[in-house]
């Protein structure tokens, strides 16, 4: 039996990087390892630049699996630059001011998901902060917690608690979910980490191992599928 830390991930929007550009930022429809690690970085208080502790957060194993059909949701941008030949402004304003029809206006996109809620299980590989001390940090977290931005709040509380388990498709069984949702009826694949003993219904790869977080860098990482009637 191995011991897993589980949770409830509920917001009416979220967002789930993807490739991204300055004029489009896109979302997958699931929670990938890297927002979890990056949930716990934040909820533990740990900067980008702390290179030892992002290493440390590397050691856990994350499975999520989707408990609502989320809906792809587009939001446009305006953005505005001026010519280099405008150094050092006192502000924005004066930049643009300054500017006057030389400036370039561009359109930029940014990708959400809505009505998102994920059932979550985390276990360690490794050493690193115990699933107790991580459950802590979930419930009073150092730094605000979103959703994938600033602009995705949570709808309600995280709810970890620690539970044991032979793997993490039975651990993730037993998220606690909050009354609204209890008769919920949609149950995706279980998406998760590679794990000792486990068979998948299919394997892909994707950019969800975080190296750098100074200069956002991802690794291709493998990532395991579970059909939900599979786990048994």
């Amino acid at each position: 039996m191995t011991e897993y830390l589980i949770f409830f991930f509920h917001a009416p929007m979220a967002s789930f990087g993807t490739y991204a550009g300055h004029e489009r930022r896109g979302s997958d429809s699931v929670l990938h390892r890297s927002a979890i690690l990056g949930l716990i970085g934040a909820a533990l208080g740990i900067k980008r630049n702390d290179r030892e502790a992002q290493l440390s957060l590397r050691r856990y194993r994350v499975a999520v699996q989707p408990l609502t059909e989320n809906v792809h949701l587009r939001d446009y941008h305006t953005t505005q630059t001026v010519h280099r030949k405008i150094r050092r402004p006192d502000s924005r304003r004066a930049a643009i001011e300054a500017a006057g029809q030389d400036i370039k206006t561009t359109i930029t996109y940014r990708d959400y998901r809505t009505d998102v809620a994920f059932a979550v299980a985390v276990w360690v590989e490794g050493n690193a902060w115990p699933l107790s001390v991580l459950a802590e940090a979930l419930v009073k977290p150092s730094f605000v917690l979103y959703a994938g931005r600033k602009s995705c709040p949570f709808s309600a509380p995280l709810a970890p608690i620690i539970v044991e388990a032979p793997d993490p498709r039975i651990a993730i069984r037993d998220v606690e979910l909050p009354t609204w949702l209890d008769n919920v009826s949609h149950h995706g694949p279980i998406i998760c980490d590679p794990f000792q003993g486990g068979c998948p219904d299919w394997i892909e790869t994707g950019p969800v191992e975080p190296i750098d977080r100074d200069h956002w860098h991802f690794s291709q990482s493998e990532v395991w599928h579970f059909n939900s009637m599979s786990a048994s």
